[in-house]
């Protein structure tokens, strides 16, 4: 049976399950999947979106795609619920992150500081693998850095900052692989494109679907899914900008 997300609201702490027989220091050996995803860090940006960064100075933001065991001890990603209550991509499922600062050291220290800041992340217990290519989100004129991540000391996670996050969630890479899990979004602009039913209300689409949906592919995980069962967005994604 197929594990199911897990998620904490604040004040709760979202646990990972370590084997027994890890020893103490050793950390997390890397799954040979993760290679491929890697790898195909190199394909062209074309191949993962049709929103390339246009030319010019724009806002820069980074996002940490971390894999490594949910509570359950499955092979996960890590994603958050953004708060109800933001101006833009309110109650959205996304990967942590933000916006790169100044003071930054490049758009993997952006990533890695947001996440700390947002779920408590500790840095030193995550092996950095990659970039994958920059993505451009029209709607917030943001370029979007996604920094591939293998979560080699895995310790309690929880919401930081519940102004900005309502959740943090677990989800098992089976799960989001698993083709019943799988359905089509549509918006009234036009966009179509893929999405997953987290449970409770929660649904993963958009920008964070379409890099899920790639990297499912690039570790080896995709299965044929059933593209033509559509689901218009549900309306309290309409109403705000997203």
């Amino acid at each position: 049976m197929t594990a199911l997300p897990q998620r904490v609201a604040h004040g709760t702490a979202l646990t990972p399950h370590l084997p027994l027989h890890l020893a103490p220091g050793a950390g997390m050996p890397r799954p040979p999947w993760v290679e491929g995803i890697i790898e195909g860090a190199a394909a062209s940006p074309e191949w993962f979106t049709r929103f390339l960064p246009p030319e010019g100075d724009h806002r820069q933001s980074a996002v940490l795609i971390l894999f490594g065991p949910g509570p359950s001890g499955e092979d996960s990603v890590l994603l958050i619920e953004r708060a109800h209550t933001l101006r833009s991509h309110a109650a959205q499922i996304s990967f942590p992150g933000g916006g790169v600062d100044p003071e930054d050291d490049g758009v993997v220290a952006a990533a890695l500081r947001e996440s700390q800041e947002e779920v408590g992340l500790d840095p030193g217990g995550v092996d950095v693998l990659g970039l994958l290519p920059p993505l451009y989100l029209p709607v917030s004129s943001y370029t979007v850095h996604p920094v591939l991540a293998w979560w080699r000391q895995p310790a309690p996670v929880q919401v930081g900052h519940p102004d900005e996050v309502a959740q943090v969630l677990s989800v098992p890479v089976s799960f989001l692989a698993d083709p019943a899990h799988r359905h089509t979004v549509t918006h009234p602009s036009g966009y179509r494109g893929p999405a997953w039913d987290l449970g409770d209300d929660l649904l993963l689409w958009g920008f964070t679907g379409g890099i899920i949906d790639k990297v499912l592919e690039l570790g080896g995980f995709a299965q044929e899914w059933d593209r033509e069962r559509v689901v218009p967005l549900p309306e309290r994604f309409v109403r705000r900008r997203s």
